[in-house]
């Protein structure tokens, strides 16, 4: 029933209980705080990290490719060495010559032309879409 003695008894828990919810409140919102500040300094490490193996990258892709100008400046050399025969004598004999041309001639693809293929007659073509079935 109603309480007439003027106490009011249910209403002191919720007076108490604001009081404990400000301190939560502030809490909270204190972790969240340091959350966050955690984070950006995650962020930006993790930006100077990338920063950094970019920088290294570049670096490695320049090494990589001088080395590799240096392979191929070696390969060229070597390969100029070899084209160039020490001074030979001419053969006395005059059909020595055209045997050996002959010989790097046939064995060159380059000049080489593939055999044109013979063009297929109409009539031996087969037209699968024209094929009447029966049963």
């Amino acid at each position: 029933m109603w309480n007439l003695t003027g106490d009011n008894a249910t209403s002191k828990p919720g007076l108490s209980l604001l009081p404990v919810l400000t301190i939560l409140f502030l809490v909270s919102y204190g972790l969240l705080t340091m959350l966050v500040v955690e984070q950006g300094r995650t962020i930006d490490s993790q930006r100077n990290l990338i920063h950094l193996l970019f920088v290294d990258s570049v670096q490695l892709s320049s090494m990589k490719g001088k080395a590799i100008q240096k392979q191929r400046a070696e390969a060229q050399a070597s390969q100029s060495q070899k084209k160039s025969p020490p001074a030979q004598t001419t053969p006395s004999d005059p059909q020595a010559r055209p045997q050996a041309s002959a010989k790097n001639q046939s064995t060159s693809k380059v000049g080489r032309s593939l055999p044109q293929k013979p063009p297929k007659d109409t009539s031996d073509q087969w037209d699968e879409r024209r094929t009447l079935i029966s049963i």
